[in-house]
């Protein structure tokens, strides 16, 4: 809308340039593209625009230039390319973390499951080929008992222990009970203990430990040897130096027999060699009367090692009647 000036002259509208852009018929003149910079300066403008008067603030609400609506739409533009821009980082990140979760250490379950398996196959094939060749061992004579070694033998004659053995040759070793051969050995009455081994490729040894007579008693059907252990083992001619034992019931089950042989064990070499007979009617009485006549009096089985070494010093003086009963006071008559 115009008027007439004071001097005839067409007045401008006081509504400004942006009111008259408005109001014109024809369409608007497209703007410019306006670079960052000018962007900016334009956003410091309308920055310092927007501390005018609370009037010009409403009016600006009220209404929205070409130049205005083109900056709001820039700034929209530039806030969906910011939008997508972080959402294309926010892509980029979460792939670059499954790229890095892939390669994570968890990820190599599926190798050591791998390698399990492979330990696992290797051993049972071990397994089976150990099942398979014990079984070739057990039922072939590749490693059979061609050879059967006997030691320790003094009075035993080796045939008779192979034949208390029964081991067929040929047998293969695995097959062999070892117990079962040193039971058998055993019973020989001279044999002590006995040890049954493999040696392979295909020898069984036997090792025996015969039993040593300590004393003889007359029977009669002869003399009758008894080791150590009180075990009557063999019949047939004594030993010279071996005494003769004096006891009722002889045996390992009989306390004055096993007294009569601890005093036997207990006594020096050369003092044992001189004894030629014990008597041991009873564990409280036991007698030894040497080679030469000479009596000993040993009383009961105890404190044994301190009269043995009594009498070995005792016997070196002369008389005929040595009484060790008590060692704390040894007599001699």
């Amino acid at each position: 809308m115009t008027g007439t000036g004071p001097h005839g002259d067409p007045a401008e509208d006081p509504a400004g340039p942006d009111d008259t852009a408005a109001e014109t018929d024809g369409p608007a003149e497209p703007t410019e593209p306006v670079d960052a910079s000018e962007a900016e300066m334009t956003d410091t403008t309308e920055t310092t625009a927007q501390t005018g008067t609370t009037a010009e603030a409403d009016a600006s609400e009220e209404f929205e230039g070409p130049r205005r609506r083109a900056r709001r739409e820039r700034a929209e533009r530039r806030a969906a390319r910011d939008r997508a821009m972080a959402i294309e980082q926010a892509r980029r990140e979460a792939k670059r973390r499954a790229v890095a979760g892939a390669l994570d250490p968890t990820k190599s379950v599926p190798r050591n499951t791998i390698r399990g398996l492979k330990v696992l196959m290797w051993a049972a094939l071990v397994s089976v080929l150990a099942v398979a060749l014990g079984l070739l061992l057990y039922f072939t004579p590749i490693m059979s008992a061609r050879n059967v070694e006997v030691s320790g033998l003094a009075e035993i004659p080796q045939e008779e222990v192979l034949t208390a053995a029964a081991v067929a040759p040929g047998t293969p070793l695995l097959q062999v009970d070892t117990d079962a051969v040193a039971e058998r050995v055993a019973t020989i009455r001279r044999v002590a203990t006995a040890r049954v081994q493999r040696e392979y490729p295909s020898t069984l040894k036997i090792s025996i430990v015969e039993r040593v007579p300590v004393v003889v008693k007359d029977y009669p059907d002869g003399p009758h040897l008894f080791d150590r252990d009180g075990v009557d083992f063999a019949t047939g001619p004594a030993p010279l130096a071996l005494p003769y034992l004096d006891a009722d019931n002889p045996g390992p089950n009989d306390p004055a027999t096993r007294a009569a042989l601890d005093v036997m064990m207990a006594l020096p070499p050369d003092v044992a060699a001189q004894v030629g007979r014990i008597a041991a009617p009873s564990v409280a009485s036991i007698t030894l009367t040497l080679i030469d006549g000479r009596v000993v009096v040993w009383g009961t089985d105890d404190r044994t090692q301190e009269k043995a070494l009594k009498l070995a010093a005792l016997l070196t003086q002369p008389g005929t009647t040595y009484d060790v009963s008590s060692p704390d006071l040894p007599t001699v008559k």
